[in-house]
């Protein structure tokens, strides 16, 4: 769970809602409102309703979302390593289970939205939701890359999964330290200013 030899790979794909972003989303109250009991995943259970039920509660969680985005702060460090990766002309993609529009919005609201490109922001309209890792694998299509070369950084279990099953490295950002997955976690850091410390000198 200590291996930095991965942050030399040039495809970073990063979980957005609580990694490059201060977490926001009330995920209890979020099921309170929709409905949706306390050990199901939200988009599952959604999308397991009637086409009609589904698509309303879809309407009430965009527009939770959206509130979420529109008020949403960069994580502590975000703006330095993103702008570093950048420097390092590393390819850099967001794979996030709300919207690409939300997306978007989020990314513009923390001032990093001239370094993802649309085609490299994919949300859950635009790849089946992780934990399936079908959004990274239409990544490194577009970069034409390796999973060999190229890192998931998330904050969440789905990430890590994600990373997995699409045979890359994985990196968690746990700020409690605690790093609950370890088995599905190549590197584990407290926060994106320790990740951008441990990036080699070139």
């Amino acid at each position: 769970m200590n291996d930095t030899s991965i942050l030399t790979r040039k495809h970073w794909i990063f979980d957005l809602d609580g990694t490059l972003t201060v977490p926001k989303h009330d995920f209890g109250q979020i099921r309170h409102v929709l409905g949706v009991p306390e050990d199901m995943d939200i988009l599952g259970f959604l999308s397991a309703l009637p086409d009609k039920e589904s698509a309303a509660l879809h309407q009430t969680l965009n527009e939770i979302e959206l509130k979420i985005a529109q008020e949403t702060e960069a994580a502590p460090g975000v703006e330095t390593l993103i702008g570093r990766l950048s420097s390092l002309r590393v390819k850099m993609g967001i794979l996030t289970r709300n919207t690409r529009h939300h997306a978007t919005v989020s990314l513009e609201a923390i001032g990093l939205s001239d370094y993802f490109s649309e085609a490299t922001i994919l949300g859950r309209d635009e790849a089946t939701p992780k934990p399936d890792p079908g959004g990274i694998n239409r990544l490194l299509g577009l970069w034409t890359a390796e999973a060999g070369d190229a890192i998931m950084v998330g904050d969440y279990l789905f990430d890590l999964e994600t990373g997995r099953a699409a045979g890359v490295g994985t990196i968690h950002v746990d700020e409690t330290g605690q790093f609950p997955w370890p088995e599905l976690t190549d590197l584990g850091v407290s926060n994106l200013a320790d990740l951008h410390g441990r990036i080699p000198v070139h």
